[in-house]
């Protein structure tokens, strides 16, 4: 049985036989004090009186002023004279030889215990009382034998800030049957929701757009996307305050534009659409040129090309309507312009099946994702590009100017990577 205050309840014999037990001890120690009193005065008494008279006298006797000069005695008298003993009084020896008296015996009862500061571990504090009922609460996991000797149980300490999870870069394929991480590039402290929204969400890599390698000209699905929920605190916003088309998205000369251009000034702000996070901020000399791409809730990731700053970092939360950018002409670009995309599982989508930028809103609050939307997937494939080749150019200009590597142009047309190309010959670059 314990009490309120955490003790144990004694029965009435235990407590009298205890009282009992501390008078006994408290006479103990007063006889002990008793004894070391006297035997302490019996000590001073026996200490040498020649010691204790010189120490004595040297303390108690003020000094004397030095007595006048006298006359030099002649040398009979000074003959018949014996020699003069020091003078000692009678009072002075009987203060030097008079045993001290004893000191006034303390009571070992009086005496106190010093008293205990208590402390407290730095940076936490209990979480309940000990008279508080607590209900679903995880206590601290302790051995029997400590419970058992404690009595009750500690007080559980909280850290109230939630830690982030640690998110690891992707860069290579999906595992065969689930997702998984395996290469790390970078470490990020962010929330899992952003991994767990959709199943290709699993994959996170902040240095290639499209890391997912996922073929949607087999893409069969009908899936209804809500872009934005007003319920849940979510918006939407559209990423120019005045949007006016330049370029559609669509096959633009000799290879395909992914994206809808919009046009702006230098300098002109750049927001984002949705609610999300940033996925990637960098910077592509042979296109983009400085870029942001944002990760949504809706599952949709949007991409905003051409910027001549950047004001956001991967992993930062951003809202509907928020600041990511300024407008500029960087990268593989002809004036100042935004080159605007939206992906889902890495392919591009037709803004404008999402957006009237004629009248700077949204189709609708939903937008229903079919097959249609990757068809141009297999034109973009059948389409194929050939090139005349002008004096001074080679495999390094034409894989700059198309986009291409020089391995796939290798590829195309049965050539060494060392090889010169002549003047008028006809290559496939597409």
């Amino acid at each position: 049985m314990y009490g309120r205050a955490g003790c144990r309840k004694v029965s009435g014999r235990k407590r009298s036989s205890l009282k009992n037990l501390v008078i006994r001890l408290l006479l103990c120690f007063f006889c002990l004090g008793m004894l070391t009193a006297s035997l302490q005065g019996y000590a001073q008494t026996t200490k040498p009186a020649s010691s204790s008279t010189a120490k004595k006298t040297t303390i108690q006797q003020p000094a004397k002023k030095k007595p006048a000069a006298k006359k030099p005695a002649s040398k009979k008298t000074a003959a018949k004279k014996p020699a003069a003993k020091p003078a000692t009084s009678k009072s002075n020896t009987a203060k030097t030889t008079a045993k001290p008296a004893p000191g006034p015996v303390k009571d070992f009862k009086d005496i106190k215990a010093p008293a205990i500061k208590a402390s407290k571990p730095i940076n936490a504090r209990p979480l309940l009382d000990e008279d508080e009922e607590a209900e679903n609460i995880i206590e601290e996991e302790l051995s029997e034998d400590f419970k058992k000797k404690l009595g009750r149980s500690a007080p559980v300490f909280f850290q109230p800030k939630k830690d982030l999870a640690i998110v690891s870069e992707d860069t290579s394929t999906l595992g065969d049957g689930e997702t998984s991480i395996i290469e790390i590039s970078e470490e990020l402290k962010i929330d899992c929701v952003w991994v767990k929204l959709t199943e290709y969400y699993s994959i996170w890599d902040s240095k290639r757009v499209n890391p997912y390698k996922i073929d949607n000209s087999q893409f069969k699905d009908t899936i209804p996307i809500l872009l934005y929920d007003s319920l849940n605190g979510q918006s939407w916003s559209m990423p120019l305050q005045k949007t006016y088309t330049t370029s559609k998205f669509g096959m633009r000369g000799y290879r395909w534009h992914y994206g809808t251009d919009l046009k702006l000034n230098m300098g002109d702000t750049i927001v984002a659409c949705f609610d999300g996070i940033v996925r990637i901020k960098g910077y592509d000399p042979r296109g983009y040129g400085y870029y942001v791409m944002l990760r949504h809730y809706n599952g949709l990731e949007t991409l905003y090309g051409h910027m001549s700053e950047q004001k956001v970092e991967v992993g930062q939360l951003v809202k509907a309507g928020e600041l990511i950018g300024l407008g500029g002409s960087t990268g593989r670009s002809s004036g100042p312009h935004l080159h605007f995309e939206v992906r889902y599982q890495g392919n591009a989508i037709n803004p404008e099946d999402m957006y009237d930028f004629a009248r700077n809103n949204l189709l609708s609050d939903e937008f229903i994702l079919t097959p249609n939307d990757f068809s141009y997937i297999t034109k973009a494939a059948r389409k194929v590009v050939y090139h005349k080749v002008r004096p001074g150019e080679t495999l390094s200009v034409l894989s700059r100017k198309y986009n291409v590597t020089v391995q796939q142009l290798c590829a195309y047309n049965n050539l060494s990577p060392k090889a010169k190309l002549a003047a008028g010959r006809r290559l496939r670059v597409q």
